[in-house]
């Protein structure tokens, strides 16, 4: 009998130790795994490097194979790499690193001296693409290798996004001086949004051939040409927006880097309606959006068939609105990333992370984290993992920015 006490007492205290503590998350040092209190989830921080980390944007894929690309900057500047939308505040410290998404081992990849932006992934090549000042760079995730790829002539001096689906090409838009000294004097987005809109200066879009180095200027206007993303599946397709006032432009459109025909994604059908902060489904087959119609009234996550133009779109309650959606690899869950009281759906209670399953017409949530220490200035921009289970995102509810995942509840 003692035996049998002995060992159960020893099996309890194995269980405890290796059991996650259930925490209020963040306003403190969390550990490296706990159960939010509040929604009983598992959340891991997957970043565990002094200093600052962050992940990419929303849009932007971060993951070859079973690892994901992410900014570090070291513990003496910290300030430098919170971002705004597509682009990133300069930063000396800030380098790339890339996280064994199941060992949790994390290795640098770049060593430059000098401020680097970009978040392009080639996700089958593993050729991790950035920007310094007018070079373009790129750096292998498998073999180290970092080389220069392109340097922009003087009279078109410009910034890459994405890279197409089979790594030929690399693209993006070029805009004038005046925007530029226009972002640099008013570097707030609520300053320069209306600003950049309101000019009307020419845009270009562009793509470069990475191997035969040829630049190839698409398309210009005088909106402001932004958000540029090549289809997930289509070496050919080009995604890019209307950037401004979101109810004051129809947003969203393709072109066809072959034919160059243009093609509005969606038209805005009353006043104040909204689309934006679109993305490419998995299979490329949908273009994605937060849409409400109108303007901080009624919610819907909707997409787009980029072939026939026929659009589905599914409902959900204010407070589920989030900043940026994402949707699962299997194409039959979405997440958010929540928003504060400040943001366009003046939601009481919205500061989650949320999953969402498709019933019918309608978005049913599941909160997942309780994101109420975390500052909404940085946005979280939620991905999924490449196996689906978890919700990747990026806070500062711990004083420091890092990159953390929830686990998603599994159903039988």
């Amino acid at each position: 009998m003692k035996k049998i006490t002995s060992n159960f007492f020893f099996l309890l205290l194995s269980i405890s130790a290796t059991a996650q503590p259930v925490l209020e998350t963040g306003g403190q040092k969390m550990p490296d795994e706990w159960i939010d209190k509040d929604t009983k989830h598992k959340v891991i921080r997957l970043t565990r490097n002094e200093g600052s980390n962050l992940s990419f944007y929303f849009h932007n894929n971060p993951f070859i194979g079973n690892k994901m690309v992410y900014y570090s900057s070291s513990k003496n500047d910290v300030s430098g790499i919170q971002k705004q939308e597509t682009y990133s505040t300069a930063s000396n410290n800030k380098q790339l690193h890339l996280l064994d998404l199941k060992t949790l081992e994390s290795e640098q990849l770049t060593f430059q001296a000098s401020a680097m932006n970009g978040e392009i992934v080639h996700k089958k090549s593993g050729e991790v693409y950035y920007q310094i000042k007018d070079s373009i760079w790129s750096v292998n995730a498998a073999t180290k290798t970092n080389k220069l790829v392109y340097v922009f002539p003087a009279d078109f001096k410009a910034s890459i996004t994405t890279v197409n689906a089979d790594g030929t090409l690399l693209a993006g838009a070029w805009s004038e001086d005046k925007e530029k000294e226009i972002f640099k004097n008013n570097p707030n987005k609520s300053q320069y949004f209306n600003l950049i809109y309101e000019a009307k200066l020419p845009r270009t879009l562009f793509t470069i051939d990475v191997k035969t180095k040829q630049l190839n200027k698409l398309f210009t206007d005088s909106a402001w040409l932004n958000h540029v993303q090549f289809s997930s599946t289509d070496p050919s397709l080009l995604m890019f927006c209307h950037e401004g006032p979101w109810h004051k432009v129809d947003r969203i459109w393709t072109i066809n880097i072959n034919t160059k025909a243009v093609k509005k994604i969606h038209k805005r059908t009353m006043d104040m309606e909204i689309a934006g902060h679109e993305w490419f489904a998995p299979d490329g087959k949908r273009i994605w959006y937060d849409l409400q119609q109108p303007r901080g009234q009624t919610f819907f996550v909707a997409g787009t068939d980029v072939k026939t133009g026929e659009e589905k779109k599914y409902s959900l309650q204010r407070d589920e609105w989030s900043i940026h959606f994402n949707i699962s690899p299997d194409q039959k869950m979405f997440c958010g990333d929540g928003g504060d009281a400040g943001q366009v759906a003046k939601a009481k209670d919205g500061m989650w992370i949320y999953l969402f399953k498709p019933e019918g017409d309608k978005l049913i949530s599941t909160r997942l984290v309780n994101m109420k220490h975390h500052g909404y200035k940085m946005e979280p921009n939620v991905h999924f993992s490449p196996d689906g289970k978890w919700v990747i995102f990026r806070a500062n509810f711990e004083g420091v920015e890092n990159v953390y995942a929830v686990e998603i509840p599994q159903t039988p």
